[in-house]
């Protein structure tokens, strides 16, 4: 299983990412799967997940501002990240559960003017 996360970069407050996660080596299209973030020095936090058939979850402290969303065809999971906060900044990661958890390389948000 190979997750590949995507996109991240420097923004300002208030600005607008999309991040992309690739997927390999799995059933893609039944699983469940999820971006997590972990900023420096905090524990990594979940943001949201989103099922096979595209019920989405958010953490409270993005709700309304992420949106995630899938597609099975490509296998890309993607998590649209508008209204940034400086408190966004971490780096953010895919998963997926399976026999066992599977992170992907992770990809740096960095949100300051």
């Amino acid at each position: 299983v190979q997750l590949q996360a995507s996109g991240g970069g420097l923004v300002q407050p208030g600005g607008s990412l999309r991040l992309s996660c690739n997927a390999s080596g799995m059933h893609f299209s039944i699983n469940t799967l999820g971006w997590y973030r972990q900023a420096p020095g905090n524990e990594r936090e979940l943001v949201a997940t989103i099922t096979s058939g595209g019920t989405a979850t958010y953490a409270d402290s993005v709700k309304g501002r992420f949106t995630i969303s899938r597609d099975n065809t490509r296998r890309i999971m993607y998590l649209q990240i508008d209204a940034l906060k400086p408190e966004d900044t971490a780096t953010y990661y895919c998963h997926v559960r399976l026999y066992r958890d599977f992170w992907g390389r992770g990809t740096l948000v960095t949100v300051s003017s």
